[in-house]
């Protein structure tokens, strides 16, 4: 993961995303530095266009986050039909007791 923030990091400075300026990013964040990643890494991002993939991940990820808060207020409106139902039954369980 911290390869690919590197590369982001030097395509956000305007920098060309080359082995060299990614392995000094992460010499200089004191990360072990693999070769053999830092070349898979720049042969995986020669000709890409960055800004239109990170555009287009966004837009995937948005229904995802949107979704979450609907789920949240179902659980939160099941926890209260729950207790409610609890309560009641806890009730007649006292009365018993002192009959």
């Amino acid at each position: 993961m911290e390869y690919v923030y590197a590369a982001m990091l030097l395509h956000k400075a305007k920098k060309e995303i080359t082995e060299d300026a990614v392995k000094k990013i992460l010499n200089a964040a004191s990360i072990e530095v693999n070769d053999a990643k830092i070349k898979a890494l720049v042969a995986a991002l020669e000709g890409v266009n960055i800004e239109e993939a990170i555009k287009k991940q966004a837009v995937a990820a948005a229904p995802v986050v949107s979704a979450a808060p609907v789920t949240q207020a179902k659980e939160k409106k099941e926890e209260k039909k729950e207790e409610k139902k609890d309560d009641g039954a806890g009730a007649a369980g006292l009365g018993a007791l002192f009959g």
